[in-house]
């Protein structure tokens, strides 16, 4: 899609959405019915071809005038009731009483059961004097990002496309506008729940806990609890989600209440980031003065907020005692998550189900990231030169990374030992799908984000296409996987990011 192109004619390949009542069922103290706010000569910036099939829209009808002007909020696609629904939340750990969509719009929910939001199309009643928008720099980010973390496999919002527009917006510097389009089964929050109990509103909460069971999670209708059960596959779908985060080396920024999905889906990208170097303390949100959301602290971060959805369904649940025990299996599960995440991005692969080597295999792992953190090892670059020496035997180039090599070559020695017990190309073939070579950098979306500033969207749409195959070699663009350069240090991302 190149934005220079004259605006095309409306497709007759019009996709038939089959709109459903969705969360709009719910009623109107959950949301307020808006149309969004058009912007001036929108134009074309990127589009996931993924993602267009997953919503079976076809290139032709993608590609239209029709498409544009939807996907930016200045026409409505046919049928669509769009809306904001309100929530409420925990922001930094403190109450911050009603929130909302203060810049997406809900367009409604597919017959494919999917949520299409327009991620800064205006200002809706929840924008708490904020103008709605969305600017290029950070929809470009949560573009590339949801479509990267979709290719990784980790639970995720989608993106289908970003649409740009002249029209000035005021950051800390003044920019100008664009739309996100992203979509997922569900955008339903920990802070819807605690927007309703906090107000006392217990029959609104418990057509929300029913809408999200019979939607969502209808193996717990049958439950002796049926709410609690909902805790419960909430806090373990949490868990799983956290667990891929720690394993790849990602950090959400800001985890409120507010942006933790009820689905246990990454949710809300603004100051995330993939780890350089690999600093277990490391904040990626410069507004985070206190380190809240420090990159160690995420999986405790996950179960305060799960608590504080535990304290939102009490109304619910009625028993503290079986709220407890529903939210017990998180720290189990994601122990239990991360350690076989751990061990397949170290080959550590059996012919069959082996439990004998988990002790041995955590203290392997924890002495492993101790190693790294210490020699403030490029975490991407040691797991791909650790697969490479794997599969070739030699591991110097892993050596040359750590500057106790004292310490490595011990470490070497117990991981050699263990490794000898998994067949060796099961190992490298497990390690190859377990370690990315491509994940999105910040360095790498700032050099998408400067060209396409500068009009250029050659290099975004190069990056998507390297990120939605992040496990291949894709040699033309071999230096995506390589160290961050000295100028990424000083890249500052913030909650207006």
């Amino acid at each position: 899609m190149n934005p220079n192109d004259p605006a095309r004619p409306e497709s007759t390949s019009r996709p038939d959405w089959g709109w459903q009542p969705g969360f709009a069922a719910l009623g109107p103290a959950f949301f307020t019915h808006l149309q969004p706010t058009p912007v001036p000569a929108p134009y074309w910036v990127a589009a996931s071809t993924p993602a267009a099939q997953a919503l079976g829209l076809t290139p032709e009808w993608l590609a239209s005038d029709e498409a544009l002007q939807a996907f930016s909020g200045n026409q409505l696609l046919a049928g669509s009731q769009p809306l904001a629904s309100v929530y409420s939340g925990h922001q930094f750990g403190l109450w911050a009483g009603q929130l909302g969509d203060g810049r997406a719009i809900l367009l409604g929910e597919t017959a494919q059961k999917l949520e299409i939001q327009l991620k800064g199309a205006g200002r809706t009643p929840y924008s708490r004097g904020g103008d709605g928008r969305a600017v290029l720099r950070s929809s470009i980010r949560e573009f590339l990002c949801s479509e990267a973390m979709h290719a990784l496999g980790i639970p995720t919002t989608r993106a289908l496309c970003v649409t740009g527009s002249p029209q000035p917006v005021q950051r800390e510097t003044m920019e100008t506008a664009a739309v996100v389009t992203r979509f997922a089964p569900s955008f339903i929050r920990f802070g819807h729940f605690e927007h309703f109990a906090a107000r006392d509103q217990i029959p609104e909460l418990r057509a929300l806990a029913d809408h999200v069971i019979d939607h969502y999670y209808p193996a717990c209708r049958g439950a002796k609890n049926p709410y609690a059960a909902l805790l419960q596959a909430v806090s373990e779908r949490t868990a799983e989600l956290l667990a891929h985060w720690q394993a790849v080396g990602f950090c959400h920024g800001v985890m409120n209440t507010d942006n933790m999905s009820i689905l246990g889906l990454t949710i809300d990208y603004g100051p995330f980031q993939f780890l350089d170097t690999f600093d277990p303390g490391h904040i990626c949100n410069h507004s985070d003065t206190q380190g809240r959301y420090a990159f160690n602290r995420q999986p405790q971060v996950a179960y305060w907020n799960l608590f504080c959805l535990a304290q939102a369904l009490m109304p619910l649940i009625e028993d503290q005692e079986t709220a407890l025990a529903a939210l017990a299996p998180y720290k189990t599960v994601y122990a239990v998550s991360f350690l076989a995440r751990m061990r397949a991005k170290l080959g550590l692969v059996h012919r069959q189900d082996d439990t004998r080597h988990s002790e041995s295999d955590g203290a392997l792992i924890e002495e492993l990231l101790g190693l790294l953190a210490a020699s403030r090892v490029d975490y991407t670059v040691f797991w791909l030169r650790l697969t490479d020496a794997v599969a070739c035997g030699d591991f110097t180039p892993v050596r040359d990374l750590f500057l106790d090599r004292e310490g490595w070559d011990g470490w070497l020695l117990a991981y050699s030992e263990r490794l000898v017990q998994s067949e060796a190309g099961s190992a490298v073939a497990v390690m190859r799908t377990s370690n990315p070579r491509y994940v999105l950098r910040n360095h790498l979306g700032e050099l998408a984000i400067r060209a396409a500033g500068a009009g250029d969207f050659s290099v975004l749409q190069q990056l998507l296409q390297v990120l939605e195959r992040p496990y291949d070699t894709h040699p033309e663009h071999a230096q995506w996987s390589g160290f961050a350069p000295e100028w990424a240090s000083s890249i500052a991302i913030s909650c207006s990011s």
